[in-house]
């Protein structure tokens, strides 16, 4: 239905809940490479559950050989603290590509500057971030949401 991506994800328990929620949605899941971890790692599949091998993964050496592979058309959505635009002020459409950072860092600052138009924040109070796997699941089910309405 969607298109998770995870830029450089660093730490496997996050990336196997994040496996889940694809599953739960049959949604993709886009690991752009250098990965924190082995994709083989215990704590990855653990996370995961068994559902880690039903689960619809696609690695990528970069995010700009994830983008050349895609249609012209494809929509990409950026998801990081350094913008105001809450991600529900969003319209999303089957088969956008959720773009979230890396735990420690977020997004490297040449893709939010290349793609300032397309960026989008969960508003939060008193603290700088969510867990990955918290934010993925926020706007991911938002965006399942929205298209649930106009079906």
């Amino acid at each position: 239905m969607f298109n998770v991506v995870l830029v450089e994800p660093e730490i496997p328990p996050n990336t196997g809940n994040i496996g889940r929620l694809c599953l739960a949605t049959r949604s993709k899941l886009h690991l752009v490479q250098p990965l924190g971890f082995d994709i083989d790692d215990r704590q990855l599949q653990r996370a995961g559950l068994d559902y880690w091998k039903e689960v619809d993964v696609q690695l990528w050496p970069s995010f700009a050989e994830l983008v050349h592979a895609q249609p012209a058309e494809a929509r990409y959505f950026f998801l990081t603290t350094k913008t105001s635009r809450p991600y529900y002020a969003e319209s999303f459409q089957t088969n956008d590509f959720l773009v979230f950072g890396r735990e420690t860092k977020g997004l490297p600052e040449s893709l939010l500057a290349a793609n300032r138009n397309r960026l989008l924040t969960i508003p939060m109070h008193g603290t700088r971030s969510l867990n990955l796997a918290t934010a993925v699941a926020v706007v991911l089910f938002e965006a399942v949401r929205q298209n649930a309405a106009r079906a």
